[in-house]
This record gives structure tokens, C-alpha cells and sequence, in this order.
């Protein structure tokens, strides 16, 4: 890092690692120098649009001198591999939720980077959207009470890429994919030094049965020391584009958000192009999202992660935030296997760089 910029080192020229990228784009001196993606052609084309150097492998990216920061935003199977290549070279290094596709890895990549002495940021975008920062807010000023339950909605019609259907690579269906969400959400919400204490869940292969093993459909409580709960309620057979629904009930009080809800509709006849994630239809009724990055939380998540490894300090997310979210599925699938509330594997706590 020199005068103050920020060289960031890309893995993943996908659909996450596009918007990882973008929301770098009012981040002063942050600049993505060099990127891996599969395929020649992906990684060729992102580093013309975004002005960095495609290199052919994961540690050509963390071995390059000019690289400060790696972002990994790959595919569950490379994180690992990512995240031991990072802290080899001694970068810095932020990676996309879930950390691992299970708690073991996890675990691992947070011992990697604590025994390498390197920043460490979780990427999980949820937590940095507007309306969440404002719910947790008036959470904490006490608008509405004692927090008592919160709930969480998550839905689309199914993942964009093979390798999510994939059982191996994936290491879970949609609740570890979208249930991470949550997880972290409701930690925010009744605040992190909040025990959990145990979780029940149930999942199932409801609709995409000719397709993947995985569960499509699932739901998850997580319940804390006190006895108060929050529930995810994740699918991927959910028709009509994302869904993402929150919402906080306490004693004095609710607050309900959809961090997805456009304040633009239209009815087209033909197709305008891209509109947001995950969405079904081009023509009839349809529900442009404007500035999409913001409106997920990508813009103050990349600001929260690069801020802090400039100034050298904490970032609202790390790998032992990652570990705890693992953890917590971890128990949620022991719960489908058993049929009972399964305890949390208590999370080791390392001291971040």
C-alpha cells in the first residue's frame, strides 16, 4: 500500500465478483490491479472492463507484488484454497460468505490467517444494506423494546451457476446459501455477544429433484441463551425474482424491511435489458432495481473492508464472524438429520489483525 491506495487483487470474475468490484467504485484510491476467474475468455473480458491484468492461477494473484488486498469471490470449493494461497504471501484477504462449506473449513481458513498475522474481512453484504444499518440502529436506541424475535424471508427460483447445484463443490443447498444471511443479520440485530444456544431446522428437495440432492427449501431457528428465537425461511423454488424480507418484533414495537423492494415499476412489452437479480421475466410487470450494488450493501460492505485494512483497523466482519455463521448451519443440518434442537459448536476466538 502506497500513498494511501488500495491494490486489490481479484478472485472471481463472476457474477459476485462483479459486484464486489463495482462497489470499489467510490472508494478513493481502491483499484483492482490484477484478477483469476475461470475461463480465458470471463477473465479476459473483466479485466478490460474494469482495467486490471487477468493472470492464470489463484496464487498468481496473491504472489503479485503489487497486490495489498485479495478479495475472494469464488465458488464455495476454492475458498480455502484461496484464503491458504493469501496468507502464504502474507495479503491481506476478504472472502464472500459462507467462509467455508462447513464449519471445519471455516475454522481452518480463520487459522491460517491468524497464524499468518493478516487482516481478515467476512463478506457478508446483508449486514451493510441501508435499511439494515437503520433497523439496527433503532434496535439499539430501544424504539421498539426489547428485541424478542426476528425473521427472515429469503427466496428466488434457483442458482444462476452449476456449481451451486453441485453437492460437493456447493457443501450445501439453499440453506447454506441464503440462510448465511440470516444468521449474521439476527446476530447484528440481538447483538454478537448474544450465546446461541442451540438450532432446529428442516430441509428438503421440494422442486429440483431431477437436478441436485440439496435442499431447496428450508427453514431454520436459531435460539439463544434467553430463550428468544429468529428464523430464516430460505428457498430456491421461489417464482417472481429475489426476495429479501426482514423483520424485527419487540416489546414496544416492529420494524419490517425488503431490502429488495424497488421504488420503480413498469409493464414493458419488450425487454430493457438487465434488472436485477435473480429475476424471472423481461416483459409484463416487472421491477427494475436501481443501483443494485448499493441496494444489497456491496458499496459500504467494500467501504467498511478496505477502510479498515488502510487505517489498521478491525472490520465489522471477520473470519470469526464467518466461523460462527458455519457453525451454526453446521448444527442446522445435524437438526434435518435428527429431528431435534442441536447445540452450537462453540467457535474458537482469535485475535485479528
Amino acid at each position: 500500500m502506497a500513498d494511501g491506495e488500495v491494490r486489490i487483487g481479484m478472485l472471481g470474475s463472476g457474477f459476485i465478483g462483479e459486484f464486489h468490484t463495482q462497489g470499489l467504485r467510490y472508494i478513493p484510491g481502491a483499484r483492482v490491479v490484477t484478477n483469476w476467474g475461470a475461463g480465458t475468455e470471463r477473465r479476459d473480458a473483466f479485466a478490460s472492463r474494469f482495467g486490471s491484468r487477468a493472470v492464470d492461477s489463484i496464487d498468481a494473484v496473491c504472489a503479485d507484488p503489487e497486490v495489498d488486498l485479495v478479495v475472494v469471490s469464488l465458488p464455495n470449493h476454492l475458498h480455502l484454497e484461496a484464503v491458504r494461497s493469501a496468507a502464504e504471501h502474507g495479503k491481506a484477504v476478504a472472502c464472500t460468505k459462507p467462509l467455508g462449506r462447513n464449519g471445519d473449513e471455516a475454522a481452518e481458513m480463520l487459522r491460517l490467517v491468524t497464524e499468518a498475522g493478516v487482516f481478515h474481512a467476512y463478506l457478508e453484504n446483508v449486514v451493510f444494506n441501508a435499511e439494515m444499518i437503520r433497523m439496527r440502529e433503532m434496535i439499539e436506541s430501544g424504539a421498539i423494546g426489547r428485541l424478542t424475535t426476528f425473521r427472515a424471508r429469503e427466496g428466488h427460483s434457483g442458482p444462476h451457476a452449476a456449481h451451486f447445484w453441485d453437492a460437493e463443490l456447493a457443501g450445501g443447498g439453499a440453506l447454506l446459501d441464503m440462510a448465511s444471511h440470516g444468521a449474521e443479520a439476527a446476530r447484528a440485530m440481538f447483538g454478537k455477544d448474544v450465546p446461541i444456544r442451540d438450532v432446529f431446522a428442516w430441509g428438503d428437495t421440494l422442486v429440483h429433484g431431477g437436478r441436485t440432492q440439496l435442499e431447496d427449501n428450508a427453514v431454520m431457528l436459531i435460539r439463544f441463551d434467553d430463550g428468544r428465537v429468529a428464523t430464516m425461511d430460505v428457498s430456491w423454488s421461489s417464482k417472481g425474482g429475489l426476495e429479501s424480507r426482514f423483520e424485527a418484533y419487540g416489546e414496544a414495537g416492529r420494524i419490517v424491511q425488503d431490502i429488495i423492494s424497488s421504488p420503480l415499476r413498469a409493464f414493458i412489452e419488450k425487454p430493457a435489458g438487465y434488472l436485477g437479480e435473480k429475476v424471472d421475466a423481461d416483459t409484463g410487470w416487472v421491477y427494475p432495481v436501481p443501483n443494485e450494488t448499493y441496494a444489497h450493501g456491496h458499496d459500504a460492505m467494500m467501504a467498511d473492508v478496505v477502510g479498515a485494512f488502510r487505517d489498521g483497523r478491525r472490520p465489522q466482519e471477520t473470519f470469526e464472524d464467518g466461523l460462527i455463521v458455519n457453525r451454526i448451519l453446521d448444527a442446522a443440518y445435524r437438526s434435518i438429520e435428527s429431528g431435534r434442537w442441536e447445540p452450537v459448536e462453540a467457535a474458537p476466538v482469535a485475535i485479528s489483525a
